[in-house]
């Protein structure tokens, strides 16, 4: 994982994540995920149209020149980029590249926040790509996209595809001035669905989030990762900028699957009422 804060320059923020993801492949990580829009700031807590100008085709620049990297290191990176699809429409997606430097395809994010300094809405168009797996060299992996974060279904179907991992890049914190009972209260509640993730499913969770203060907002990094029975085996700090490489056993879903049985014991024959946006006591 890289968790780190951004400047405004493009290039400088690509130099800064080619320095960390070097320094990360050089102790090991063989999967690096970077945090959500790493290329900027996080630009969506205004509403303004200039910011357009940041997206990108994808593939586009920037995979061909982390392609390069990927390739020259042997190494999966997971990148977070601004999208534009066409005139007009624009997705926060997420790409893939193999370890030979091959790209494998990439993740809209389905769920968009319109939350006071999180004006996604206003950039994003909704992902129309479905929930996705990538076969790497290294893994099969499921990548999602930090709104996406507070859904269980979102991760249930990404984990009945055959993610063997399941990585959250994402951009999420407090306001500058709210008062620490509120900021402690809101990450326990991030942190703790994402927990339930990796219990629910049977797999380990990665969550790579933006730190740092850029405008009315202190971004509370905090990234962790879990096994496959959400215990926290690393989290990072709330202040500084990280590079971490954490080792992942992928023996333990199989045995946490097996002694705590919850996806073979599903109900699936009774579940078809979760596609009602509400079950009214008339219906």
């Amino acid at each position: 994982m890289v968790q780190n804060s951004c400047a405004k320059d493009l290039s400088e923020n690509r130099k800064k994540a080619e320095e960390g993801i070097r320094e990360a492949a050089a102790n090991g990580a063989q999967i690096i995920c970077l945090q959500e829009l790493f290329g900027s700031l996080y630009f969506c807590d205004v509403e303004d149209h200039a910011n357009f100008e940041l997206a990108e085709k994808i593939p586009g620049p920037s995979t061909d020149f982390l392609s390069t990297i990927s390739k020259e290191l042997g190494i999966v990176i997971i990148a977070s980029l601004f999208e534009k699809r066409a005139e007009g429409l624009y997705h926060n997606t997420t790409a893939v590249l193999d370890t030979d430097g091959t790209y494998l395809g990439k993740y809209r994010k389905m769920h968009i926040p319109d939350d006071p300094g999180y004006y996604e809405k206003f950039y994003f168009t909704p992902g129309d790509l479905g929930y996705k797996v990538f076969k790497t060299k290294v893994a099969t992996i499921g990548v999602l996209i930090c709104w996406d974060q507070w859904y269980p279904e979102a991760s249930r179907i990404t984990a009945l595809m055959g993610a063997e991992i399941l990585f959250y890049p994402t951009a999420i914190g407090w306001h500058k001035d709210q008062d620490e009972t509120t900021n402690k209260e809101q990450y326990h509640a991030w942190q703790t669905i994402q927990k339930s993730h990796a219990v629910a499913n049977g797999v380990p969770v990665v969550s790579v989030n933006r730190v740092g203060i850029e405008g009315d907002m202190r971004f509370w990094g905090g990234s962790f990762v879990t096994n496959a029975f959400g215990w926290v085996t690393y989290q990072a700090s709330h202040e500084d900028e990280t590079i971490h490489v954490e080792e992942l056993d992928m023996e333990n879903s199989d045995r946490y699957r097996t002694h705590w049985p919850f996806l073979r014991d599903r109900r699936i024959e009774t579940y078809s009422p979760i596609t009602k946006r509400y079950i009214d006591e008339d219906e």
